[in-house]
């Protein structure tokens, strides 16, 4: 369970109506494997031990009797196994028929979940056999044995502080108000539900949005198992549709009328890290809910990860959703934008135009702006300020961009400017070191205030969030701006955004533009040229963005530790990267991104567009002295 996962399990065995004996068995049989692929939590759906669709046999005795010593059995079973199990019963106690999850562990029987919520309508009829349970859990005699008995009681795992389970059963997540929120909030990390939903039209689309939903809701994991192929046909059909989520995404689904067993981990250590972030989920660890302690063993080895974590988390996989989130950034930055430029009266707007990814996306969103404000783009004034590094493709393809979106082109050469600049500061222009780069970025920079002064207009930034994260900006250079639209968007997100624009603009001439720059490398052009290409690649000297890329998301969406980052890089880029190049460009993030902090702490305004920023004012508050030394400890302690 190393850096928070624990992998849990939703199984639907094949059962038979009122065959205990069969059942057991077949549960007994999940338990193993569950156990063989190392889960540490199982769960089977309702009243699995004799079949939810019973009817009247649930009130003979010698149905009722053969599920307790079946339970008793089950346990036994798992005397010798690392797991905590969560089976359907009903169980009769002073008189009354219950619906409930027993949880076991270590062949102990530790506590019985009542169900709360009793469907009596439509095909539903539990309150013909059954009573809801009791408001709050006490205990209850079980076989000699004084047991938990109730809703809402908490399982903690010894060892594993994070690790919290909770139970419901089927339609008390269906419920205005489900048992699971008061156990969230009293510290359950993980909530589980035995359920027997059956299968009608579009029933499964909306299962699957509520688990995730309450998933979400409550910040938790939620295994839902359901029951399947087995059950009585008579009425109703069940499709065994297990699902497993946490944080409001889906991470395993079983394929419907197919029993089966899914598995998958969740990260508790992002659970706990998103509670303590929001400070809407009100926590209560000292409430009365009765907890009870559960054993599982800590793995000494890292728990193997079957879900998935894309390469590229700021961007989404599924190209329609790419394409939807592509325009509602592209118009977060633009209304922005258009509240600025309303805001301050400016006449213009200025852009520092390079035929770069990110002055590309800033004069994309300034013209939307100007849509948006109903003014003439010819108020968009592009600036191309050539110098040392400039290539005649990065030139030729600032021009006829700008002149493609409307706005006014002006060209102001730098080059003597900075060479006068050089001999007043005695800088030798053979010597190609930072100060021969960051004059070229700082004139380009007073070129552009001054364009703003004389046209009573603004500046619009054009460096991207994850230049900011590197300190990838020349101070008081392309760092300043009067509004910075690419803030908070990382580079792997600023080239599918140009290319959202190309593919919906219907000039010809202007795709083409923009699908050249999208092809041209990464680059400052502060460097002199060589043959006529670019000699200075970004990514050559930083690293890879998407690497970057990936390393800020987890590092500041869930507070992930260096170790536990390089090795969720390792799995999402093998085959891309080897676990070398990964560590080597982790260490320069870390190390980058503490001693820049200087530059983030005087941000220009810019919008918000993800769930990670770096505004000072807003997302990311950290003083400009702190010390990576924690960090790159821990990074210099990784075996590859």
């Amino acid at each position: 369970m190393r850096h928070g996962f624990v992998k849990v399990a939703a199984a639907t065995p094949d059962i038979r109506v009122a065959d205990v004996e069969y059942n057991t068995e077949n549960i007994c049989r999940a338990i193993g494997e569950a156990c063989e692929r190392k889960a540490k939590i199982i769960v089977f759906p309702e009243l699995c031990i004799t079949g939810y669709t019973c009817g009247d046999l649930f009130t003979q005795d010698v149905l009722l009797e053969a599920a307790r010593r079946a339970l008793q059995h089950i346990a036994k079973y798992t005397e010798d196994k690392d797991i905590l199990a969560f089976v359907g019963m009903p169980l009769a106690v002073r008189g009354k028929l219950y619906n409930t999850a027993a949880a076991l562990n270590r062949g102990k029987i530790l506590g019985f979940t009542t169900k709360t919520f009793l469907p009596n309508y439509a095909e539903f009829y539990e309150m013909r056999q059954f009573t809801p349970g009791p408001d709050q859990a006490g205990y209850i005699l079980f076989e000699g044995e004084q047991v938990l008995f109730g809703p809402q009681i908490l399982f903690e795992a010894s060892g594993m502080e994070d690790l919290i389970v909770s139970a419901e059963i089927c339609e008390d997540v269906w419920s205005p108000v489900p048992p699971s929120i008061q156990a969230a909030i009293e510290g359950a990390t993980v909530i589980v539900n035995c359920s027997a939903s059956d299968e009608t039209i579009g029933k499964d689309t909306y299962r699957r949005e509520l688990i995730a939903g309450q998933s979400a809701r409550l910040i938790a994991g939620y295994v839902y198992a359901n029951a399947g192929e087995g059950e009585s046909t008579t009425d109703v059909v069940f499709g065994g549709h297990n699902i497993i989520a946490e944080n409001g995404a889906v991470l395993k689904e079983a394929a419907r009328y197919k029993n089966e067993i899914i598995y998958s981990e969740f990260d508790l250590k992002r659970i706990v890290s998103e509670r303590r972030k929001n400070t809407t989920f009100q926590a209560d660890p000292d409430g009365t809910l009765m907890r009870v302690p559960f054993t599982v063993e800590m793995e000494k080895e890292d728990v193997e990860l079957t879900r998935v974590f894309p390469k590229t988390p700021f961007v989404p996989s599924d190209e329609s959703a790419r394409a939807e989130r592509c325009e509602e950034i592209l118009t977060i930055q633009a209304m922005g934008l258009k509240k600025r430029l309303a805001h301050t009266n400016s006449k213009t707007a200025v852009v520092g135009i390079s035929g770069g990814l990110d002055s590309t996306l800033a004069l994309l969103v300034t013209a939307r702006a100007f849509d948006m404000l109903g003014r003439d783009k010819k108020d968009i004034i592009a600036v191309t300020m050539p110098c040392f590094g400039t290539t005649d493709r990065t030139y030729q393809n600032a021009c006829e961009m700008s002149k493609k979106t409307g706005a006014t082109l002006r060209e102001v050469p730098i080059a003597e400017a900075v060479n006068v600049h050089f001999r007043d500061i005695g800088q030798d222009s053979e010597e190609h070191d930072v100060t021969y780069e960051n004059s070229q970025a700082r004139e380009r920079t007073q070129v552009l205030m001054d364009i703003a002064n004389r046209t009573g207009g603004m500046v619009i930034g054009t460096g991207d969030m994850s230049e900011l994260a590197l300190g990838w900006a020349t101070y008081n250079g392309d760092h300043m701006s009067m509004y910075g639209v690419n803030a908070s968007v990382p580079k792997t997100l600023v080239r599918h955004l140009v290319k959202y624009a190309a593919d919906e603009t219907k000039d010809q001439e202007l795709k083409s533009v923009l699908y050249d720059v999208l092809d041209t490398p990464v680059s400052p052009e502060l460097l002199p040229p060589k043959d006529g290409d670019i000699a200075q690649k970004t990514e050559d000297l930083v690293g890879p963005y998407e690497l970057h890329d990936f390393f800020l998301y987890y590092m500041l969406r869930f507070g992930y530790e260096p170790a536990k980052i390089f090795r969720l890089a390792k799995r999402a880029f093998e085959g891309d990267y080897d676990g070398e190049v990964i560590l080597k460009w982790l260490k320069t993030f870390c190390r980058r991104f503490f001693s820049q902090q200087f530059k983030r702490s005087c941000l220009p305004d810019g919008p918000k567009v993800g769930t990670v920023a770096l505004s000072p004012r807003g997302d990311w508050r950290m003083p400009s002295d702190a010390c990576a030394a924690v960090w790159m400890k821990e990074l210099d302690e990784i075996e590859i």
